[in-house]
This record gives structure tokens, sequence and C-alpha cells, in this order.
């Protein structure tokens, strides 16, 4: 999708940053083979979709990116590591490249994962860097609007004192049950 927009409007290139690998914690599950890779279909889908000239591949992790990274950004997509750790690197490691006026998203932000609702609560909310912020079903989003974020201040800290409930039940390698997910359930349905 976001190939097809950067050729449409002649932006690009989108930048994908990506070991396409299974070696994840969180994909493990999914991995028939050690060797598996998600690279091929990858490649094939930007290829079908005719955006292959539209999208820079960098078949590796974000962190091994980053510290040579030198480029503006008008949105970063944080989808990959969802350990606390691993998100706030990613945010930590591009963030100052996203131009102003830029948006910042986080994947699976409502989902059991303690990155990115965490950082998007600590890093974003809280910030008085960004402005307008949400929720797209698990998607949550904010616009860096550094000139003008005291306008949106008011609607920052009262998203963040919804969202900021999230955060007790979401730990790195914990999986909610019971009682617990119940739970968390309840306090991510004000969300939605």
């Amino acid at each position: 999708m976001l190939g097809t927009v950067a050729k449409h409007y002649g932006l690009g290139p989108v930048v994908a940053i990506d070991p396409h690998n299974f070696n994840s914690s969180e994909l493990l599950d999914q991995r028939s083979d050690p060797d598996s890779s998600t690279y091929s279909e990858f490649l094939s889908n930007i290829h079908n979709a005719g955006v292959s000239d539209f999208v820079e591949i960098h078949r590796a992790c974000s962190q091994d990116v980053f510290p040579t990274w030198n480029r503006q950004i008008r949105f970063l997509w944080i989808d990959g590591d969802h350990s606390y750790k691993g998100v706030k690197a990613d945010f930590d490691g591009f963030i100052s490249y996203v131009l102003d006026g830029g948006l910042v998203a986080f994947h699976d932000a409502l989902h059991e994962f303690a990155g990115p609702i965490r950082v998007f609560v600590e890093d974003v909310l809280l910030s008085n860097n960004f402005g307008a912020a949400g929720f797209v079903q698990s998607i949550a989003w904010s616009q860096i609007r550094q000139r003008d974020a005291a306008w949106f201040e008011s609607e920052r800290v009262s998203l963040e004192r919804i969202a900021k409930r999230l955060i007790p039940f979401v730990r790195d390698g914990h999986q909610l049950t019971g009682f617990e997910k119940i739970r968390w359930k309840l306090n991510r349905s004000e969300k939605e």
C-alpha cells in the first residue's frame, strides 16, 4: 500500500527494514523450517503490485540500520520486535529524522505486547513534540507538531490517562490469561 501511494504521488522511496526471518519470539510458532524466510514472498508482493522501483529494501534489523541513518522521514511505521526494548530502540533510533508534520505509528499497540503501547504513552503522549494522536483499530499514531503541540496537549493528556491503564497488564515474555486477560480487555475496550 505504501509503495502504491509513493508511486502514485511521485514520492519515495518507501524504506523497508526487515530481516525477513522467523527468528523473533513472536513468530516461533509459525516457523516450520529453521531457515524459513518471508523475503521471497515480500519481493513477489512488491513486484506483483508494480512498486519494486519505489521500495528500498534493507534486509536487516533496524538497530543495524539506524546508527548510519541520515535521511528525513515523513512517516515512521514501527512494527517488528514488539518488546519494550525493541520498540524503544526503533523509536529512539529514527524519531529525530521525522519531519515536523510527519507521522509516527505503532502497530499492535492494543495487543498484548509491552513495547508499542508503552512507548506510545511514555514517549509520544507525554511529549510536547507531538500534536494530534489517536488509535485506528490497534494502530497508535501521532503527528509531530513541534511549533504548535501545545494546542493538542489536553487531547494527548486525555488519551494518555486511558491508554496508560493497559501498561500494567503487558510485560515482555508474559502472556495474559484468566481474570488478568479479562481486565486487560475491559481496559482496552475503552480505546475502541
